[in-house]
């Protein structure tokens, strides 16, 4: 059964972004069998990167709504990694959320849930996936919120 998650992406109202190229030493993506895994996407905008610590200066919502971002910043990868045919997604295995926030914020699952929602959103039971939600009390740049991601292939 071959899915449109092109035309699902369009009803949603979303473009993604270009696949952004490494901010480091390391790949975008790595292909290991029919697994692809995605480095970590941090929380980026259309008006640029989404700052901020959780606890302190932004509220779950807007957290969440950063999440998201990182996750059309792994489809946008996914894509790449698919050869521009995202109709070659088996199913999203795992994510790794890392969200920047104080010592005493214990909402990570509820921040990572704007990834996690949108994937089975755009996805449906395929997007059902695997997850950590950890704090950090830093990351890259100062980005609110990073996620990587593994996902199968055919």
């Amino acid at each position: 059964m071959s899915h449109d998650y092109e035309a699902r992406l369009k009803e949603l109202g979303i473009t993604l972004p270009d696949a952004p190229a490494p901010a480091a030493n390391y790949v975008p993506y790595v292909i290991v069998g029919d697994l692809v895994f995605v480095s970590g996407q941090i929380s980026n905008g259309p008006d640029g990167l989404i700052l901020g610590k959780l606890g302190d200066n932004m509220d779950v919502e807007a957290g969440a709504a950063a999440a998201k971002t990182c996750a059309l910043g792994l489809v946008a990868q996914l894509k790449a990694a698919c050869d521009g045919d995202l109709s070659r997604l088996v199913r999203v295995v795992k994510l790794g959320g890392f969200v920047n926030s104080t010592p005493d914020f214990t909402q990570q699952p509820q921040v990572v849930n704007g990834a996690s929602d949108f994937l089975v959103e755009l996805f449906g039971d395929a997007g059902r996936h695997a997850r950590a939600a950890v704090s950090a009390p830093a990351l890259p740049l100062g980005v609110a919120v990073e996620i990587e991601g593994i996902f199968q292939i055919k």
